[in-house]
């Protein structure tokens, strides 16, 4: 018992000191440039629109003339928008260009690496090549490309570099390529981080579980599913069965809207003190799911993980028993 007491002590101690240890923010918030791609929705239009409040001097991405142009009615003038293809190396230098100029001397404090897409995701025997590079070109080589191109002046600045990751970098329950996507992120965090530490700048990850945005989408994850569905070879249809799309769909709907969190500032929050806190945390897992089942459930033994995600899984018709 004394034991036990002594156990919870130190755990409580340990949050106690964590809690305030992260407590205090970086000054002067008005001379520093944070730039954040994915602006259109979600998570990066909420921390554009939190970061301008805080009186950051926000450089928003957006892939769309109109999510521009709704930020810009609704921020400070401050705030700069421009718009960003992170598939393109020429409109990934362009945005670096503009940044550059508009930051001078003093360096671009952050960038947030937010932008990512979700679709094509199926079983990995649906999809194509072209299906996976479709993902990477956004979800991992955007990441690499965009930070690149203003790394030079994240180290004038000793600034930070926040990529959003995933809790599916750290576990596959899904086929396709977002998982592949989501572990090549980390493992780019990673290296960038032990490469930049003799810089003075700091390399952090944000690894969100389920929250309700485009990406957990049902709507969209269905109508890609059916498209892919649709254009595969039969054989692999008659592999699966004719109402396995049935059976999905209604798993989507009916799981997935569950399992998704309407509170996205729960996200936002730890982008924000990845970027403001003068003590940052090196990762962030925002979201029950994360904490208390996929994180956990990603340092287990992987006979013990693959029981447990196929035990609730859609099996085919033509599964071996």
């Amino acid at each position: 018992m004394n034991m036990f007491l002594y156990l919870l002590g130190l755990v409580v101690f340990y949050y106690l000191y964590r809690w305030f240890r992260e407590i205090p923010r970086v000054p002067d918030k008005g001379d520093k440039y944070v730039y954040i791609t994915g602006c259109d929705s979600g998570f990066g239009n909420l921390l554009a629109r939190h970061l301008d409040e805080l009186g950051f001097c926000v450089i928003a991405s957006c892939f769309t003339e109109k999510g521009e142009e709704d930020l810009r009615k609704a921020c400070s003038d401050r705030f700069t928008t421009l718009h960003l293809d992170v598939k393109k190396n020429e409109s990934v230098d362009k945005a670096a260009a503009l940044i550059k100029d508009k930051v001078g001397a003093r360096g671009l404090w952050a960038v947030v690496n937010n932008a990512g897409v979700a679709i094509p995701s199926a079983p990995c025997d649906w999809l194509t090549i072209d299906d996976y590079k479709s993902m990477l070109d956004v979800n991992l080589n955007g990441v690499i490309a965009v930070t690149l191109s203003v790394l030079p002046l994240i180290k004038k600045a000793r600034g930070r570099v926040v990529n959003v990751a995933s809790v599916f970098g750290r576990i596959s329950p899904v086929g396709g390529p977002y998982t592949v996507s989501k572990y090549g992120v980390e493992a780019f965090n990673d290296s960038l981080r032990r490469n930049m530490a003799p810089f003075g700048v700091k390399v952090l990850c944000i690894e969100p579980g389920f929250f309700k945005t485009t990406v957990t989408d049902s709507v969209v994850l269905g109508k890609s599913i059916k498209q892919l569905w649709e254009k595969m070879p039969q054989q692999v249809r008659d592999d699966y069965g004719p109402d396995y799309l049935d059976k999905v769909d209604v798993m989507m709907r009916e799981k997935l809207a569950k399992m998704s969190d309407t509170d996205l500032m729960k996200v936002v929050s730890c982008m924000e003190h990845a970027i403001s806190a003068v003590r940052p945390r090196t990762r962030y897992s925002p979201g029950w799911d994360a904490k208390l089942f996929w994180i956990p459930m990603s340092y287990m033994p992987t006979r013990f993980a693959d029981w447990l995600l196929l035990k609730e899984a859609i099996l085919p018709a033509k599964a071996v028993n």
